[in-house]
């Protein structure tokens, strides 16, 4: 076959009039010429001595008739001229990004996995005419949730171009076609409009309806009721309309209540699902209304989530048609309704197979809620489990609408690729991906990295009775707070009722023996999974050592500090239980130090362009775990050392002959915690105490 050569001769011709979506779409692939050939792609305005037409598909052309679709057809007359042909502007980009991606090899990660691009003297492309697929999904895309690392990342807030660029780019040369870009920012922030420029359809967060701003951002101090405030609230839903009536929006109609909090908790005389239901169904019929007087032929979707699907399946509930019903999974991947403080009712998050209408999902990869997610690590079930959970969803039709928790995006890639193959195909080989993800990361070492990947999720672990309930980092940070907080305010008597959660605990005793189990079997499986990681950065080259760490180790350092932290806060607990506080003392030591080394992860992986990436870790917070530590080991030191601080050095340290000969006004100065926790370690050690 022969074959189309691309190389710095290239003369390109772009369609008159370009759109704003259009233009950013030729800046990609301009900047990813220019890394491949180290040259600046040339322009033409002739078609006559063009290599490369780039130009919208006309009606005779079967990609004309399908959205956000292109073809690269071959045109031979006095030469061969490529035609890039898009049905409109999002086919176009992706035209575009297929090539770069095909056959310049820019990856979709390329920013975020720190990939060098191999530079070239020529590309060759075979000449055979090629027409894009119909994705599985029509509406698929990121909410860039719980996004703290990218607002503290650079000192702007809210964050700028510079923060937002890197992501919607990726999004699309993933397939993506709809953002919610951030949660609750300012409205003033660039994230809405650089993103509709992008080309993409814009969404909502289910706790902002329709973009709004939120009521009581806007009417600080009144009662957030729209029983009681109905014209305030639909003026700020409609001046969110008026906002975004031209852009290619998909309109969320929701009404849950302020702070992302049921309506409910704060008005109880919505006190049966039937007066819950009816409320909400009049609200959502009401808001697309309020968008229908103003955009023609709107599309929009209700978020059935957490208590919201329960109430649809309870049958209370009277939707407006053609709306897409968008399902969401209990934040660990399982289609089930998500737990709402203690209480875990697990009721099936997906239509009935008789459901007819439109239907979608809203899917975590990453999640937070104060228990046991991941937020900073990798989605801690396999990637099997997120795939049969995916197909299960569109057997049951909800494939109109795949919305994906991205979180901060550089902690997820291998996740966000394989969700973005689903998207696309429907379904996929999973060793076949992991293969293809590997070997565009890493030119060594694929089979044990492949390795890795798959244990990864072996080891992670199962705090609950279901599949779906393996725990992320965040298992670690939470509940050892609580523990910390309920121990220092002296309630050890009773348990923790914050860790109600926490399968057949009866007493804060057992509830701290659980978390000493979990993460004392956790933390062996973390151990042997580190030494395979550490066994393969010793054969990979500097560059490709920094991914890995970025990549891989990364996580498992997470995991195994925080377990071990864990494990060493227990111990604490338990020893001074038994009374015995010096060595309660040196267990809490011995769990700050742990907890640091977490610290000292995030701090390590902040190189180069990424420094500061971490400096917002807010809602793990592994530096308020160490901090709680501190505190708690003061307390501790408290219990015996008081009030010299220089008793346990005495007992404990002092050499046997100075003991009864020193002075008391003569004493030396009182150890730190550290010097004191370290020594007495040292003494524990040797006589086997610890």
């Amino acid at each position: 076959m022969h074959s189309f050569i691309l190389d710095n001769n290239v003369l390109i011709k772009y369609p008159q009039n370009r759109t704003t979506p259009i233009q950013h779409g030729i800046s990609m692939f301009e900047r990813d010429f220019k890394k491949v050939f180290q040259s600046s792609l040339k322009e033409t305005e002739q078609g006559d001595n063009a290599t490369i037409v780039i130009r919208y598909a006309e009606e005779d052309e079967p990609v004309f008739h399908r959205q956000e679709s292109y073809s690269i057809r071959f045109i031979k007359r006095e030469k061969t001229v490529m035609h890039v042909v898009g049905s409109d502007d999002l086919g176009i980009i992706y035209g575009l990004l297929h090539i770069s991606n095909e056959y310049f090899g820019i990856d979709p990660f390329w920013f975020w996995a720190d990939l060098e691009v191999e530079t070239k003297e020529q590309v060759r492309i075979p000449i055979k005419n090629y027409a894009s697929i119909e994705p599985v999904v029509r509406y698929r895309g990121w909410f860039v949730n719980d996004e703290v690392c990218l607002i503290g990342w650079k000192p702007e807030y809210p964050p700028t171009e510079e923060v937002w660029y890197p992501v919607f780019e990726a999004l699309l040369r993933c397939g993506g076609n709809m953002v919610i870009p951030g949660t609750d920012l300012p409205k003033h922030g660039i994230h809405f409009h650089l993103a509709s420029e992008m080309g993409l359809w814009i969404t909502h967060h289910h706790a902002e309806p329709l973009g709004a701003e939120m009521f009581l951002r806007a009417y600080p101090g009144e009662k957030a009721s729209y029983k009681e405030n109905r014209e305030r609230f639909e003026q700020l839903w409609e001046e969110a309309i008026i906002k975004q009536k031209d852009k290619k929006v998909l309109w969320m109609l929701s009404f849950r209540g302020q702070g992302d909090q049921p309506f409910w908790d704060f008005d109880p005389s919505f006190n049966t699902p039937e007066k819950r239901g009816e409320m909400i169904s009049y609200v959502i019929n009401r808001q697309k209304e309020l968008i229908e007087k103003h955009v023609e032929n709107p599309v929009c979707g209700v978020a059935l989530y957490g208590e919201i699907s329960e109430l649809y399946k309870q049958g209370v509930m009277k939707l407006p048609d053609n709306v897409i019903k968008m399902w969401a999974d209990n934040g660990y991947g399982k289609m089930v309704s998500r737990s709402q403080g203690n209480e875990n009712n697990r009721v099936p998050a997906l239509p009935d197979l008789d459901d007819k209408g439109l239907h979608g999902i809203y899917y975590h990869i990453t999640f937070h809620d104060l228990k046991a997610s991941n937020h900073l690590t990798m989605f801690p079930s396999s990637s099997t489990f997120i795939l049969k959970e995916l197909q299960n969803a569109f057997h049951h039709q909800a494939d109109k609408y795949l919305l994906l928790n991205s979180g901060n995006i550089r902690p997820h890639l291998y996740q966000l690729d394989l969700v973005s193959e689903i998207w696309k195909n429907g379904t996929t080989d999973i060793d076949s991906h992991l293969d293809s993800f590997i070997n565009r990361l890493f030119s060594t070492c694929q089979e044990e990295i492949g390795k890795i990947y798959k244990e990864y999720a072996t080891c992670t672990v199962s705090f609950g009775g279901y599949a779906d309930e393996k725990a992320g980092e965040e298992f670690y940070h939470h509940p050892a707070r609580i523990i910390i907080g309920h121990w220092l305010t002296g309630s050890i008597a009773k348990r923790a009722e914050k860790l109600g959660w926490v399968p057949e605990n009866r007493t804060f005793d057992e509830q701290v023996s659980f978390f000493y189990q979990k993460c004392t079997e956790g933390l062996e499986n973390w151990a042997k999974l580190k030494k395979k990681c550490w066994k393969v950065l010793a054969q990979l080259s500097d560059k490709e050592k920094t991914r890995f760490r970025d990549q891989v180790l990364f996580h498992v350092e997470l995991h195994e500090s925080g377990c071990l932290g864990f494990v060493r806060l227990c111990k604490a607990f338990f020893s001074f239980k038994e009374g015995n506080y010096p060595v309660a003392f040196v267990w809490a030591s011995k769990s700050m130090a742990a907890y640091s080394m977490g610290v000292d992860t995030l701090r390590k992986s902040e190189h180069g362009k990424w420094k500061n990436f971490y400096r917002a870790d807010w809602l793990t917070n592994i530096q308020s775990t160490v901090d709680n530590l501190d505190t708690l080991r003061k307390y501790l030191r408290v219990f015996g050392d008081s009030p010299d601080f220089f008793l346990w050095y005495k007992e404990y340290i002092m050499p046997e002959t100075e003991k009864y000969i020193y002075l008391e006004n003569t004493h030396r100065e009182p150890l730190s915690d550290d010097d004191l926790a370290q020594k007495l370690e040292e003494k524990f050690l040797e006589n086997g105490t610890i």
